[in-house]
């Protein structure tokens, strides 16, 4: 059985941003993306922590999904090396949910994530949210919900469920 935790920001001056990282790193979205380069992004930053419901998903799921007008796709370079990425999903009720977020194993432990967090829910803001909002799990990295409530998120909800294994 795992817990699953939503949190939320609703006034964008609730953003704790972090400093910027000792790298040269870039945060730019990704349009075009191949399907093969998301699966790729998915399977490698998201292993460790059971994301597996996209496993499954064709060539074409994965196109409708990349070309949903609601999802944008973020990525991470750090030294023009793939690093991470987040995906941001307009959630029809005037929020944006950072749907996915992680870091490439390479990258844990520099101090990128939580610059990361910032610049995903600065990105959510402009987009024009007017709350952003994710969740995170008991099977997420163990930084994962400390980087949230750093950053100015509020839990909203918790809830428990069983995983599938």
């Amino acid at each position: 059985m795992g817990a699953r935790t939503y949190l939320e920001m609703t006034d964008p001056a609730q953003l704790v941003r972090a400093p910027l990282p000792d790298a040269d790193w870039r945060v730019e979205r990704m349009l075009d993306c191949p399907p093969s380069f998301w699966r790729f992004l998915y399977t490698e930053v998201g292993h460790e922590y059971y994301w597996v419901d996209r496993l499954p998903w064709s060539v074409e799921e994965i196109l409708d999904y990349l070309t949903d007008p609601a999802v944008s796709v973020w990525l991470l370079t750090v030294w023009a090396s793939p690093a991470g990425y987040f995906e941001l999903r307009q959630d029809g009720e005037g929020g944006v949910e950072i749907a996915y977020f992680g870091l490439l194993k390479p990258f844990h432990g520099r101090g990128l994530g939580a610059h990361f967090l910032t610049q995903a829910v600065i990105k959510a803001w402009e987009s024009g949210a007017g709350r952003v909002w994710l969740h995170t799990n008991t099977f997420d990295h163990a930084a994962a919900l400390p980087n949230y409530l750093k950053r100015g998120f509020k839990v909203f909800k918790t809830e428990n469920y069983f995983l599938d294994m």
